[in-house]
């Protein structure tokens, strides 16, 4: 996987981190306290101990360790965490942009000396419990972590990892596959034309036909413009055919050695252990080299320079006119100083998080634009800020603001009160526990300890936070004299222009094709025909089935037969019940309510999503919009309000809908959150349209900008649209339709009649007659949480208003009392679900592809063997037909809650030929080709998902959100297990055959011919 590294300065921003709380346990758990016995000097299976240190905020003892033959680097995070995680990343630094990293990342994961079998990587998240397991390419360093909760499943993908990166087979086939190939357009066939095939290939045109994740790249590779940021580390499609075989084998050679390796491990399983591991089964065969993979400075401008590139034109755009990009970039310090980091981080979120922030106040209110422009980070951190969404004679306009922004802050600098808001943040984080605090550590520490940092230090936050206090009581003007020194008087700037360009596409495919038909005329008749009896081969080498034997699994038997049940409380405030589940918090309080819709007028519903997201920051009560996001930083760990659609789990076209409103805060701050809500349900401000027309813009922006990522999602949301009630209401929300809903609303040159709108809808959703809350908080605080929730609810009282609900009402079927929870789920007696066909043609070289299929609701008998079967069908059938064969980045099929059934592809070069892979694989399934093995396999994958970590925040959240009680979960549990062949043919058979099914299709995708002709689609 391809990922665009973020700055320094913003990677703080993303890290979650956590502690516990001490006073939960009777007894503490071991694992930090055994790591702190570890001594300096000491010898460790051919490691030697370089530093043992206590880190309190994060509840964990880190151990520095290296290793004395190799030289390679390994850091140890031991905390009383069962989701125990490793990652080994080696520094790839690459000098062109053929995507040799990117394209090894994929190909060392296609099979190993150990384990020669074809795609062991994939094969190993059916043959595992792992809570996660991927492999990233960033631009100077390439990353493979995986998770687990089971000690035995950690030794076997630690065995499949290791072998993986220091010992893989590197084979051509895979190499064609992975990378790139030219192969006739129908491998059969040998008079097709010959076309570029290949999964990096494919992955890379559609991840630059996101204009933001283009714009990244360009600025980062003119900005650093003398070494490996000057190049695509994942990839330039033009530049990938290129890359030879001899070529990918010669960077693994030079670069995964781990004398190139830093490994990281996390959680509560012996150190020793993983030590040994490492040692016995991949170090102790290596040497020590001089990988000379450093990163050189990057010689500084004496004096700023301009740049201009050219983009695809977004007909989803807010305003068609304003579809410039403009961006000042400034290289800063080098990432390895962790404090200068740390100020350096806090400086990028004073100047542009949120109202109060200088940028947002001079960029993104006078609405020249519509969104801040990317930023992007590598050895040495770069600061950028700038517009999207802005029209092209506004470029001198920008310009300037961003230099007159500069000296207002050097000569202001910043209110105490938004430092403080931003330190309390800090200290929310550190407290929040997180299920994937490991993966989260080892991401934050990558990029500093990829080129020498210490990664120790960067885990003492609490450092860095006091020796910043010291530096602004010493030096009032810090701040001011960093942004001077960083910004003002800094000449190495980079001011870049993106503009969109008609013929964008177009120029694209023409370079494509010269650049094909470069490469077919130094072919000869010999060449074309070897071309074409590889294809068969690699065909051949696809359709057989896998020999996964030498692969170690787990049994069914290793997994836990019943669930942990989680005790929670029923109480009320008023008249309204609420769910009290007492967690190990670390301190923190965490809040829900439910609100219902069901009173809502039907013409109100697409505004639900704007409601919620602008609710919380129009300002309420006597605080303005700037005051209130100034309050909830200051008292709060963020407070949300977003759309909440619950099928039903016991029959289909019932349910529930709602909004969701979240919030956290330390127990000192309970009275001022209660209280910032209670203005938000008695006094939201919604007159000002200025601000709100800010907020839409954001908001148009932020969505058409998302579809090129998960472009999958709005095609199976699309694709369910007419199958379910609850589909209808996915596509009103977060759908197609609520992208196009918001686009129109950012074009209305008037919003009055969306302002007389939101008092509207806030009279029905803000109702307490129809809420239900829930509060996660240690024992010590609840009985104060509660009371403040008491108090919350009298304030809040007045605004009861019975009405009338706008759809019938039925009762829930289940064995489950609703009655305490105040669920309410209803019924469209009249819907009658319908198959349809849509098509959205869209900018992008690349489809995707959803087929959706009605089924049954969770508590069904068959529903069990629906989710073994999706996952069944995408690891034996799916993955061979669409990646490896079609050449898609990926694809699969999943049972949804709501009882849809969906097939999908993601960045897939093929459309309708996609939708006859997801036919064959119901015939597949049908024809009853598949063992015990392959069932048994499926089972591990979808347990390793119903068994992922909970959070201390989220226990409780099924039964209070869906109504899934411990004991419908343990039902459901009892039916996978119970799930067999015969089972799975039958399922196969009833609900997904041609003639017995009722399905949904849609694809997002360039324009399309064969589709244009077909009458049964619809084109939008």
């Amino acid at each position: 996987m391809f990922r665009q590294t973020r700055a320094v300065l913003q990677k703080f921003r993303c890290v979650r981190v956590n502690g516990q709380q001490q006073t939960w346990r009777l007894k503490s758990t071991s694992a930090r306290e055994k790591a702190l016995l570890y001594q300096p000097g000491q010898k460790l299976h051919g490691f030697i101990v370089r530093e043992v240190v206590a880190v309190p905020d994060l509840c964990l003892t880190a151990v520095k360790l290296a290793h004395e033959h190799t030289g390679a680097q390994y850091l140890h995070a031991a905390r009383d965490d069962s989701n125990n995680l490793f990652s080994v990343q080696f520094r790839t630094t690459p000098l062109d942009s053929t995507g040799v990293p990117h394209i090894l990342e994929h190909t060392v994961l296609c099979g190993s000396r150990k384990y020669p079998c074809r795609d062991p990587f994939f094969k190993m998240l059916n043959r595992s419990l792992s809570t996660f397991m991927n492999a990233f390419t960033a631009s100077d360093y390439t990353m493979y972590p995986f998770s687990t909760q089971n000690g035995k499943d950690f030794q076997n993908l630690l065995s499949v990892y290791l072998d993986a990166v220091f010992f893989p087979c590197l084979r051509e086939q895979d190499f064609w596959q992975e990378g790139w190939r030219l192969e006739n357009e129908d491998p059969t066939d040998y008079k097709s034309p010959l076309v570029f095939k290949g999964v990096v290939f494919n992955e890379m045109k559609g991840v630059f036909s996101d204009n933001e994740r283009l714009f990244a790249q360009h600025l980062q590779n003119k900005l650093y413009p003398n070494h490996t940021y000057s190049v695509v580390s994942g990839g330039e499609p033009l530049a990938i055919p290129d890359l030879t075989w001899e070529q990918l084998k010669h960077f693994h050679a030079t670069h995964y050695h781990p004398s190139n390796a830093r490994f990281f491990t996390y959680g509560d399983l012996p150190l020793e252990n993983h030590l040994e591991q490492i040692q016995e089964e991949a170090l102790c065969q290596f040497e020590r080299i001089d990988p000379n993979t450093e990163v050189p400075p990057q010689p500084r401008w004496t004096s700023p320079r301009e740049d201009h590139v050219t983009c695809s034109p977004d007909a989803l755009a807010p305003d068609q006119s304003k579809q410039n990009t403009l961006c000042v970039s400034y290289l800063l310090g080098d990432i390895t100083d962790t404090f200068e980091g740390f100020i350096l981080s806090l400086l990028s979120s004073l100047m542009v998080s949120g109202p109060n922030s200088p940028f947002y106040k001079s960029l993104i209110e006078p609405k020249i634009g519509s969104d801040f422009s990317s930023v992007v980070g590598t050895k040495e951190a770069s600061f950028s800020i700038g517009l999207q969404g802005m029209a092209e004679e506004d470029t001198e306009r920008v310009k300037r603001i961003i230099s007159q922004t500069i000296d207002e802050i050097i000569q202001n600098g910043f209110e105490s009160e938004r430092i403080e808001a931003l330190l309390h943040k800090i200290e929310i984080q550190m407290k929040h526990q997180s299920t994937n605090f490991g993966l989260a550590l080892a991401s934050y520490i990558a990029s500093s300890w990829n080129h020498g940092g210490d990664p120790v230090e960067l885990l003492k936050i609490s450092d860095s936070v006091a020796k910043f206090r010291q530096a602004l009581k010493e030096n009032p003007r810090f701040l001011q004299d960093k942004v001077k020194f960083y910004l003002k008087e800094n000449t190495h700037q980079l001011t870049l222009k993106m503009s969109p360009d008609e013929d964008y596409m177009g120029k694209q495919t023409q370079a494509e094709e010269i650049k094909l038909q470069e490469k077919i005329q130094l072919l000869s008749d010999g060449d074309k025909k070897q071309i074409y009896e590889k294809g068969l081969e690699l065909l051949e080498a696809q359709s057989k089935t896998q020999d996964a034997s030498c692969l170690p699994a787990l049994r069914v038997s290793d997994i836990e037969p019943a669930i942990p049940i989680t005790p929670v409380q029923m109480s009320s405030a008023g008249d309204v019940p609420v769910q009290l589940c007492e967690q190990p918090t670390n301190g923190l309080v965490y809040f829900r309510a439910v609100c219902s819709l069901n009173t809502l007028p039907e013409d109100l519903r697409a505004y639900v999503p704007l409601f919620c997201s602008i609710i919380t920051k129009m300002g309420c009560g006597d605080l303005d919009y700037r005051q209130q996001a100034q309050q909830m930083e200051l008292r709060t760990g963020g407070m949300s309000v977003s759309p909440l659609v619950v099928p039903d789990s016991t029959q289909m076209d019932t349910f529930e809908q709602g909004i969701l409103l979240s919030s956290s805060c330390l127990e000192r701050n309970l009275p001022h959150m209660f209280h910032l809500w209670s203005n938000i349900f008695n006094n939201p401000h919604f007159h000002d349209e200025e601000r709100l027309r800010v907020l839409v813009m954001m908001s148009a922006q932020e969505l058409a900008n998302g579809i090129s990522y998960s472009g999958h999602m709005y095609a199976m949301t699309r694709a369910s649209r007419h199958l379910t009630l609850t589909g209808v209401l996915q596509e009103t929300f977060d759908g197609m339709e609520q992208v196009k809903f918001m686009k129109r609303m950012a074009e209305m040159p008037d919003l009055s009649q969306v302002i007389r709108t939101l008092p509207r809808i806030k009279k029905h959703l803000l109702n307490p007659e129809h809420m239900r809350c829930a509060i996660n908080a240690t024992p010590q605080i609840m009985s104060e949480s509660a009371a403040q929730l008491e108090s919350f609810m009298q304030d809040v009282a007045e605004t009861k208003r019975e009405r009338k609900p706008v759809k019938s009402y039925t009762s829930c079927a289940s064995g489950f009392d609703f009655s305490n929870y105040r669920f309410v789920f209803f019924q469209e007696p009249n819907f009658q679900p319908c198959q349809m066909k849509t098509f959205f043609q869209m900018p992008f070289p690349v489809n995707f592809v959803s087929e959706s299929i009605r089924t049954v609701p969770f508590c069904h008998q068959d529903y069990a063997s629906l989710c073994i079967l999706a996952r069944m069908m995408t690891a034996k059938f799916l993955h061979g037909e669409i990646r490896e064969k079609g050449g898609a980045y990926g694809g699969g099929a999943k049972m949804g809650g709501g009882g849809v059934f969906s097939f999908y592809s993601y960045r897939d070069p093929n459309s309708v030929q996609t939708l006859s892979a997801f036919r064959k694989g119901v015939d597949w399934v049908k024809s009853g080709q598949f063992t015990q093995q392959d069932i048994d396999e499926a089972k591990l994958s979808v347990f390793s998902a119903v068994d992922s970590p909970v959070s201390p925040s989220d226990k409780g959240m099924g039964l209070f959100l869906s109504g899934l009680s411990d004991e419908m979960k343990q039902n459901h549990r009892e039916k996978l297990f119970a799930v067999d062949h015969k089972g799975l043919v039958d399922v196969a058979e009833r609900y997904l055959s041609v003639g017995q099914r009722t399905c949904g299709v849609a694809i997002l995708g360039p324009e399309n011919d064969a589709i244009k002709k077909d009458p049964s689609w619809i084109l939008k």
